[in-house]
């Protein structure tokens, strides 16, 4: 019995006896549901061993020789807990404590940046740099600066809206130019497929066929005079277009309109209405 009684106050066995009874007191697990802590106490000691569990795993997590997998793993570990500080921090301002979800700090990485993430979920440590991760923060180029209505509406003038296409002389007389060529081939055509139709049926002449090319000879005749006359017209009408005031008075003009004004003054003043 003396023997036994030694054993137990020995080092050994109260540590013994303090780890059994540390182990029995940590046997009180964390409720699954926030909502079912009642106590104010209770439930800021699980938000304070939910931080330390994330501390810890965030800690785990910057050694990028755990592998792609448990990485991942201790990721969504650390984001499901998380989600358990936010519950808790609900409850605790539920039962009358603070609001930790106002006041309390954000989210940092072990080097104090605020970890990134993308509706909801973040990322911490080593698995920033996972495959299809990186890529999913990299930063866009910014887009072009858009030009205001009024940069552009600032070089639009009547030549953007082809009012003054014309003005230049070129443009018509071309115009004319392939107008006369289009008459003419359609009515040579029509002077060919007429003599044709006259050779086929025989109702034709030798007077018809030297009346026929007589009026062709005329109508080359009258196109040339067309052409003429449309060349004098272009000319006249670009000089009427250039000449913008009718008639500008010259200086002699001036200065005797001035020495009328100055005698009609003068009659008036001397000699009245």
């Amino acid at each position: 019995m003396a023997r036994n009684a030694e054993k137990a106050m020995t080092t050994l066995a109260r540590w013994r006896a303090a780890q059994e009874g540390g182990t029995q007191q940590q046997r009180t697990r964390r409720p699954y549901l926030a909502s079912e802590c009642e106590d104010l106490r209770e439930a800021e000691k699980w938000r304070k061993q939910v931080i330390s569990e994330i501390a810890r795993k965030v800690s785990q997590i910057q050694n990028a020789g755990l592998g792609e997998f448990r990485i991942r793993d201790l990721n969504d570990e650390i984001n499901k807990l998380l989600r358990e500080k936010g519950h808790w921090e609900v409850r605790i301002k539920e039962l009358g404590g603070p609001d930790y979800v106002r006041v309390g700090p954000k989210m940092t990485d072990m080097d104090g940046q605020e970890a990134p993430g993308n509706r909801g979920y973040m990322y911490f440590g080593a698995a920033k740099d996972l495959p299809g991760v990186k890529e999913l923060f990299e930063q866009e180029p910014p887009a072009p600066p858009r030009k205001t209505r009024g940069e552009l509406m600032k070089d639009i003038d009547a030549d953007y809206y082809g009012y003054r296409d014309d003005d230049d002389g070129v443009l018509i007389p071309l115009e004319r130019k392939a107008e006369r060529k289009a008459i003419k081939t359609a009515i040579r055509e029509y002077t060919n497929k007429k003599l044709a139709n006259m050779t086929d049926g025989e109702e034709g002449s030798e007077a018809d066929l030297q009346r026929m090319e007589a009026e062709e000879d005329e109508d080359d005749n009258s196109d040339d005079d067309e052409i003429s006359l449309d060349e004098t017209d272009e000319r006249s009408e670009v000089q009427r277009f250039m000449a913008h005031v009718p008639n500008i008075p010259t200086q002699a003009d001036i200065e005797a309109a001035l020495v009328e004004r100055k005698k009609r003054e003068l009659l008036e003043t001397f000699l009245g209405d």
